[in-house]
C-alpha cells in the first residue's frame, strides 16, 4: 500500500532582505490524492510549478505551508532518505567510473547492504530492465536510453513506496522517447509501484498517465483520465494544452439557450446548436447576447464544401497517413501559426485542420470546411466550460483498461 495525499500545499519564496524583501508563491493551495499503484503524471507549462511540487514530496523543499502524508503518516518534518521514495532525475547522475551493477547497487551499499544482497537486488532489477548483459560496463559506452535505464535500475533496488520521475527523457531524443515511455508503462505494470512523474510534454502524460494534473501558476487546473481531460476539460486553457496540435479557438455570440444545448453565431450568420449546459460549474449562467469562446480541436474539423467556415490553406504539413492544413482563422482576425507551436504554448493566430493524408490541397487554395458540433467546446469570458451533455465512454475506464484509453487518447491527439 502506497499513497500520497497533498493537503492545502503552499510554497513561498523570498528574495532580498529587510524593507527590499518580497515573497512570492509558486505553489498555492494543491490539494491531491494518489492511489495505490496509480501512475500519476504533474504536467504543465515551464515554471507552473510542478518540479517545485514533486521536489518537496521529496523532501528536498520544504513547504511553506500544508501537509505531505505518505501511507497516511505526515512527512513535512521527515527527511528525503526516510521518505521511501526513489527520484529519477533528468540528469542520469552516474558514477563514470563505476560499472552499471556498482552504479545501481551503491544506496545500497552506503546503507550497509550486504555485498550477496546487493548483488541480488541489482541482478533481479537488471533484469526486468534487461541490463543483464551491460552490468560490467561503465557509462560512457551505454547509449542514452541504456543510461536512463540504469538510474531506473538505481531507484528499483532501493525498493521504494513511491517512484518520483523529474523529466527523466528531455535529454533524450523523439526515437528513444518513444521506447522509453513504452518501457515505463511496462515498468509500471510489472512492478505494481505507484509512480510520479513530471513533465511538460503532453503527449508523454497521455500515453502514460491513469491519472493527470494540469498545473499553472502554481494552480491544479484540472485533474483525471487522459480521456476526461481531452473530451471534458474544466477551461479553456486545458483544452488547449491537452490535445496535438492545439484546440482551435473563436469568438462567437449566443443566440439560443435551451434544455438540448447552447445555439450561437458563427462569422459567416449560420447558426449551430452545441450539446452544452448552460451553466458553468461555479453556477455561472449563460445568457442570449453573451460572447463565449467556441473550441474545436484540427482533428473534429473536416472538408466541406456547405461547411460554415472560410479560409486560405497558408501551410501544407504532409505526414503521410494526414495532413495538417494551417488556415487564417474563420473570422479572418488572425494568420495561420507558421512554424508549429511548442507543447507548452497557445496561440489564438489560425487554425489548423487535420485531413485525410491524400488531401488534394494546395498553399493558397481557399476551402470550405465544417466541424462536429457533438464534440465541439463552449467557454465563457472567464474560461470556464460549459460541459458537453453527452458524457464520452471512454471518460470512466478503470485503471486497469489504462493501456487502452492512454493509447486512445494519444492517437486521437495527434490523428
Amino acid at each position: 500500500m502506497s499513497t500520497l495525499t497533498l493537503k492545502n500545499i503552499v510554497k513561498e519564496f523570498t528574495s532580498g532582505s529587510g524593507a527590499s524583501a518580497s515573497t512570492t508563491q509558486v505553489i498555492k493551495g494543491v490539494d491531491l490524492e494518489v492511489k495505490d499503484q496509480e501512475f500519476v503524471v504533474f504536467v504543465g507549462p515551464s515554471g507552473c510549478g510542478k518540479s517545485t511540487l514533486m521536489r518537496m514530496i521529496a523532501g528536498l523543499e520544504n513547504a511553506t505551508s500544508g501537509d505531505i502524508l505518505i501511507d497516511g503518516k505526515r512527512m513535512n518534518d521527515i527527511g528525503p532518505a526516510e521518505r521511501g521514495l526513489a527520484m529519477v532525475f533528468q540528469s542520469y547522475a552516474l558514477y563514470p567510473h563505476m560499472t552499471v551493477g556498482e552504479n545501481m547497487g551503491f544506496s545500497l551499499k552506503l546503507a550497509g547492504v550486504s555485498k550477496e544482497e546487493r548483488a541480488e537486488k541489482v541482478n533481479a532489477a537488471a533484469e526486468v530492465l534487461q541490463l543483464g548483459p551491460l552490468l560490467d560496463r561503465k557509462p560512457k559506452a551505454l547509449s542514452g536510453g541504456q543510461r536512463q535505464r540504469v538510474a531506473i535500475g538505481r531507484a528499483i533496488v532501493r525498493n521504494p513506496s513511491i517512484f518520483l520521475f523529474d523529466e527523466p527523457l528531455s535529454n533524450l531524443d523523439a526515437a528513444l522517447r518513444v521506447q522509453m515511455r513504452i518501457e515505463l508503462a511496462r515498468l509500471h505494470a510489472e512492478l505494481k509501484a505507484t509512480m510520479i512523474y513530471v513533465t511538460h510534454d503532453q503527449v508523454e502524460a497521455m500515453t502514460m498517465a491513469d491519472k493527470i494534473v494540469v498545473l499553472q501558476g502554481g494552480v491544479v487546473e484540472q485533474v483525471g483520465s487522459p480521456m476526461e481531460l481531452y473530451h471534458h476539460p474544466r477551461n479553456r486553457f486545458v483544452a488547449g494544452f491537452i490535445g496535438s496540435p492545439k484546440m482551435n479557438f473563436l469568438d462567437i455570440t449566443v443566440t439560443g439557450v435551451a434544455g438540448e444545448g447552447v445555439t450561437v453565431r458563427l462569422p459567416d450568420g449560420s447558426e449551430r446548436l452545441i450539446p452544452v449546459v448552460s451553466q458553468t460549474e461555479d453556477g455561472a449562467s449563460v445568457i442570449v447576447g453573451d460572447s463565449l469562446t467556441l473550441g474545436v480541436r484540427p482533428e473534429h474539423l473536416m472538408l466541406d464544401a456547405q461547411g460554415p467556415f472560410s479560409g486560405q490553406v497558408q501551410v501544407i504539413e504532409r505526414l503521410g497517413g494526414v495532413t495538417s492544413l494551417y488556415l487564417a482563422t474563420p473570422d479572418g482576425s488572425g494568420d495561420a501559426p507558421i512554424g508549429g507551436l511548442k507543447s507548452d504554448e497557445q496561440s489564438d493566430s489560425g487554425w489548423i485542420l487535420m485531413a485525410d493524408g491524400d488531401v488534394n490541397s494546395r498553399v493558397g487554395d481557399s476551402i470550405r470546411y465544417g466541424f462536429d458540433t457533438e464534440r465541439a467546446h463552449l467557454f465563457t469570458r472567464e474560461g470556464l466550460a460549459l460541459q458537453n451533455l453527452n458524457r464520452h465512454p471512454l471518460t470512466s475506464l478503470t485503471r486497469q483498461d489504462n493501456s487502452l484509453s492512454s493509447a486512445s487518447a494519444a492517437q486521437e491527439a495527434r490523428a
